[in-house]
């Protein structure tokens, strides 16, 4: 599924968030969203999920305009993970999980055997099998973003939109989620603060700056010296590591006091 924003802007008390910001996101692409806190990676996300209306511009699934779109309409389309897991529950791993289904189902029937099935493989795949009657509250933060990676994939989902998915899980689950995501055979935009698995596993990356799109291309021609400086306030580089794997080579921040200021002198000892 192709999803495309033209012009798209959002605010917040009269605040500019999101600022005319124009993508297209080709049908089983998988693309990075960059930029340091506060450039408005989140709310363009929510804004192409339909969880939030823009104040101007569209957004379109495969040329068709969602904005009088139903929820359960852009849900079987679309799934979206939030950075935040969620509050405590009584809830098993599984009947969370199973949400996933929500829009296929009518209010009053339980999951069928299609559900269970789809419950079941995508527990499999983030590799939550053994936990799946576990209480929801017993999780750990990484346990939790990985069942909400479940619950998405089990909307079985044409495209799937993710905030930050990474930020609770160690690196070998972090490896395996961004192989998932690069190998699936749908449309992914990956919100990410790591530049080198961006890097590594996106096809094409678009970097946001103060709400606006600043560059879109290869990781080669987004993050190059320059831009990083410019972005994120670093000095650092594109490399390749000991594998041939792309890689983010930081030398140190800009402008950082912590840097060119020498510290406050420790009192001898009388």
């Amino acid at each position: 599924m192709r999803i495309t924003a033209e012009n798209l802007s959002w605010s917040v008390a009269g605040t500019p968030v999101v600022r005319e910001v124009s993508v297209a996101i080709a049908p089983g692409e998988t693309v990075g969203l960059l930029g340091p806190n506060g450039s408005g990676k989140s709310s363009l996300l929510r804004c192409l999920a339909g969880l939030r209306a823009p104040d101007t511009g569209s957004v379109r699934y495969d040329d068709a305009s969602v904005r009088d779109w139903s929820a359960r309409r852009i849900a079987r389309h679309v799934a979206f993970v939030a950075q935040d897991s969620g509050a405590d529950s009584d809830l098993r791993v599984t009947d969370v999980v199973g949400l996933g289904r929500t829009p296929f189902r009518d209010r009053w029937r339980g999951p069928d055997a299609t559900d269970r099935a789809v419950i079941a493989a995508a527990l499999e795949v983030v590799g939550l099998t053994p936990l799946a009657d576990r209480a929801w509250k017993a999780l750990s933060g990484g346990e939790r973003q990985r069942a909400h990676i479940a619950r998405a994939l089990a909307q079985q989902p044409y495209a799937l939109l993710l905030d930050e998915p990474t930020n609770h899980l160690d690196v070998k689950h972090q490896l395996e989620l961004m192989e998932l995501l690069s190998g699936a055979d749908r449309t992914v935009l990956v919100a990410l603060h790591d530049l080198s698995l961006a890097a590594r596993y996106c096809d094409r990356l678009l970097l946001l700056h103060h709400g606006r799109l600043v560059a879109s291309g290869p990781p080669a021609a987004v993050l190059t010296a320059q831009r990083l400086a410019e972005v994120f306030e670093v000095d650092a580089e594109l490399t390749t590591d000991a594998l041939g794997q792309p890689t983010v080579t930081y030398r140190g921040p800009l402008g950082s006091r912590l840097r060119t200021e020498s510290p406050t002198p420790r009192p001898t000892a009388s």
